[in-house]
């Protein structure tokens, strides 16, 4: 990796984010820690320093549940060098959550967040003519097939669809943003063909330490976020890494776009995500709820 490589990696505070930070500060990359708690960067900041001292980093504060955030956040990024541009920010909120914009955080920071901010900066490099990897951490292709996106209630709006006991429908969502995250990938790929700015999605495994849970979590989530913390048998958050931090630098897979990789294997994703009928709708319902243009 040249040393004037630059990487942004939102989720950067703790777990796989700040793993993933670390790795490509190590590697020689100048890293913009994307957050949405100053204490939380800093505290990462002085962590991954201490762990590469001759790291350069800096922060860019952002709460990607909020559209406007991530508006401003893209707006501040446009005129920046980026190389490399790892999606690793998500969160499993209860379904009756609302943003202050109204939407349910677990879309908006899983995938609306992603799609306006890796569309915004994916298609501004493309325009510019400049190559970059852009990554989306995602989840286990196997696990969310059956769980496929409802197109017609992308913000949960009817829980009761979620199934029962009620105490899960909080995962539910969260896998149906991961696979939107996937039909995201393959969306954008398209679009940006043969710019120079390759799109794919990582699983990073299940992993301990991820921050998933929330302070505000309540119940089972609660419940799900510390035994996650605890877990001795999961491995931590270097392992959650080390896909992502190989799709954004490793030389094998310079030029590849459109595909979804697991332990560093290319694989194939339900039939649900590929579908070209319904990545088009969700791609436009996406760019309406973000106040992108349509287009195809």
């Amino acid at each position: 990796m040249d040393r004037g490589t630059t990487a942004v990696v939102t989720g950067a505070t703790n777990g796989i984010g700040e793993a993933i930070a670390r790795q490509l500060a190590a590697a020689g990359a100048e890293v913009v820690l994307v957050g949405r708690d100053p204490g939380r960067l800093r505290a990462a900041r002085e962590r991954i320093t201490a762990a590469v001292p001759d790291a350069v980093l800096r922060d860019e504060l952002a709460d990607l549940s909020l559209v406007a955030d991530v508006r401003a956040l893209a707006d501040r990024l446009r005129d920046s060098r980026i190389d490399i541009l790892i999606s690793n920010a998500a969160v499993v909120a209860d379904i009756a959550d609302r943003t202050a914009e109204g939407l349910q955080p677990t879309l908006a920071t899983n995938h609306l967040a992603p799609y306006l901010l890796l569309r915004t900066l994916g298609e501004n490099l493309a325009d510019a003519g400049r190559s970059a990897r852009l990554v989306v951490v995602g989840a286990s292709p196997t696990a969310l097939r059956s769980v496929p996106v409802d197109l017609d209630d992308l913000g949960f709006r009817n829980p009761r669809a979620l199934g029962f006991p009620p105490s899960f429908r909080p995962f539910v969502a969260y896998g149906r943003t991961k696979n939107m995250n996937a039909m995201f990938v393959y969306s954008l790929a398209e679009r940006l063909a043969g710019s120079g700015v390759t799109v794919n999605g990582a699983h990073p495994g299940i992993i301990r330490h991820t921050g998933l849970g929330r302070e505000s979590a309540r119940g089972l989530l609660r419940i799900f976020g510390w035994s996650q913390w605890v877990n001795p048998l999961l491995p931590g958050p270097d392992a959650g890494a080390d896909t992502p931090v190989w799709l954004a630098t490793a030389p094998e897979v310079e030029g590849v776009s459109g595909r979804f990789f697991v332990r560093r294997k290319d694989v194939a994703t339900a039939a649900h995500t590929t579908d070209p009928a319904r990545r088009t709708r969700l791609w436009d319902e996406s760019a309406r709820l973000t106040g992108l243009t349509v287009d195809h």
